[in-house]
């Protein structure tokens, strides 16, 4: 099993910043890539970010420019670096990480991490 464990989520102003940071563990042997998605309520989960062990990023359009996704390999950790917040990117957002483990491949999702924006 691998555990990812979210941190940095909280309460913001509008144009303000914050970072997510997301730690891996488990009996990894490696990480492909890391991701952030965010969900609203009613709506689906949507990618926000990802990025590759060779440090390949995507960003969703709407995020492009102002959010930076980062990952530190030797510690299983990937970081969502978010300026000029909008309102718009409150959500609950989830860390994903898929890779292998002994014997197989993984996929998991942390717990999640509000992020709330105000105007």
């Amino acid at each position: 099993q691998v555990q990812l464990v979210e941190s940095g989520g909280g309460l913001v102003q509008a144009g303000g910043s914050l970072t997510l940071s997301c730690a891996a563990s488990g009996n990894i042997f490696k990480i492909n890539t890391m991701g952030w998605y965010r969900q609203t309520p009613g709506e689906q989960r949507e990618l926000v970010a990802a990025i590759t062990s060779d440090a390949v990023t995507n960003y969703a359009d709407s995020v492009k420019g102002r959010f930076t996704i980062s990952r530190t390999n030797a510690k299983n950790t990937v970081y969502l670096q978010m300026n000029s917040l909008k309102p718009e990117d409150t959500a609950i957002y989830y860390c994903n990480a898929e890779g292998r483990i002994p014997g197989t491949t993984f996929r998991s999702w942390g717990q999640g991490t509000q992020v709330t924006v105000s105007s």
